[in-house]
């Protein structure tokens, strides 16, 4: 019975890998190894770096440094985050909490992207939705248009 064919239920639901359909590994088509530095960044990194970012951007710098309070502290959080990302990003292919967590931002060719690619980036990943889009690759929208994979130190 172990070449019994998977319910169709299973093909769509489950994925292509529940199909038996082998992708590879993350960052396989994009040429980049599959464990270590310069493999992609698992989503735990990511969404960590993220957070520090944020939490920086919005209760430090726009509430602490800034004194801002209320309602425009979002606001002026998102600011500073995207100034943040420009910035850094722009400069040393990082954030401080990408440092923290020990990722960084590459171009497909493994330099560091373009001032341009980083201005689509950090506009798409302020918008949220482009960022919760996953390709196989672990590449959200806001990578996939700037031409971009976060990958390991």
């Amino acid at each position: 019975m172990s070449d019994r064919q998977p319910r169709w239920t299973q093909t769509w639901i489950g994925g292509p890998r529940a199909a038996g359909v082998d992708l590879g590994y993350p960052g396989e088509r994009l040429g980049l190894p599959e464990q270590g530095p310069g493999a992609v960044a698992g989503w735990g990194r990511r969404v960590g770096a993220v957070v520090v970012d944020w939490l920086l951007c919005t209760w430090a710098i726009a509430g602490g440094l800034l004194r801002v309070q209320g309602n425009d502290i979002g606001a002026v959080g998102l600011g500073v985050f995207a100034a943040e990302y420009v910035l850094l990003v722009g400069t040393i292919g990082m954030t401080l909490g990408m440092r923290l967590f020990g990722i960084r931002v590459a171009a497909l060719d493994g330099k560091r992207p373009s001032f341009s690619s980083v201005l689509v980036r950090t506009l798409l990943l302020c918008l949220a939705v482009p960022a919760l889009i996953w390709d196989r690759d672990r590449r959200g929208l806001h990578d996939r248009a700037s031409r971009t994979v976060v990958v390991n130190l």
